[in-house]
C-alpha cells in the first residue's frame, strides 16, 4: 500500500513540475570545465512547482551559506538550466534530465564523477528543508576535499 501511494505522489509530481517532452533546438555541445572543479546542477522547465521552485532557492541558500569562498575561486560553480531553452539540449541529454533534476558534479581531468540527488531533493526540499541543505552541504563537501 505504501509503495502504491509512493507511486501515486511521484506521477503526481511529474505531472505538476510540467514534464513534458519538450521541443528543443540543435545545441552547441555541453561545456566541460577548463578546471577541475565540482558543479551544482539544476534542470528545470518553464512551468514549476513550488516544490521545484524550493529546491532551487534552498540550493542558492546552501551554496551561498557554507560554500561562498568556492564559489569565487570559481572551485563550485551552480548552475541553473532550462532544459526548454535553444542550447541545453546537449547537457540535459547528458544528464538524462527531462524534468526538474538535482545533480552534483565532481570533475577530475575533464571526466565527470555525478551524484543525482533528485529523489532527495523532491523528499525533503519542502517538509524538511533542514534536511535538505545539510545533505546537499555534505554532498558538496565531501566531493570539493
Amino acid at each position: 500500500m505504501k509503495r502504491l501511494l509512493f507511486l501515486m505522489a511521484a506521477c503526481m509530481l511529474m505531472a505538476a513540475c510540467g514534464r513534458t517532452s519538450a521541443k528543443r533546438v540543435a545545441a552547441e555541445p555541453d561545456a566541460v570545465p577548463a578546471e577541475d572543479c565540482v558543479e551544482v546542477l539544476y534542470f528545470h522547465t518553464k512551468q514549476r512547482c513550488a516544490t521545484c521552485m524550493a529546491i532551487e532557492r534552498l540550493t542558492r541558500e546552501t551554496l551561498e551559506e557554507h560554500f561562498a569562498d568556492a564559489l569565487a575561486e570559481g572551485a563550485l560553480v551552480f548552475r541553473s538550466i532550462d532544459i526548454t531553452e535553444a542550447g541545453n539540449e546537449a547537457i540535459a541529454d547528458r544528464y538524462e534530465a527531462s524534468w526538474s533534476s538535482l545533480f552534483v558534479t565532481e570533475w577530475q581531468g575533464g571526466q565527470p564523477q555525478s551524484e543525482n540527488l533528485t529523489a532527495f531533493a523532491f523528499a525533503n526540499a519542502r517538509t524538511a528543508p533542514e534536511t535538505f541543505r545539510k545533505g546537499l552541504a555534505d554532498t558538496i563537501a565531501s566531493r570539493l576535499r
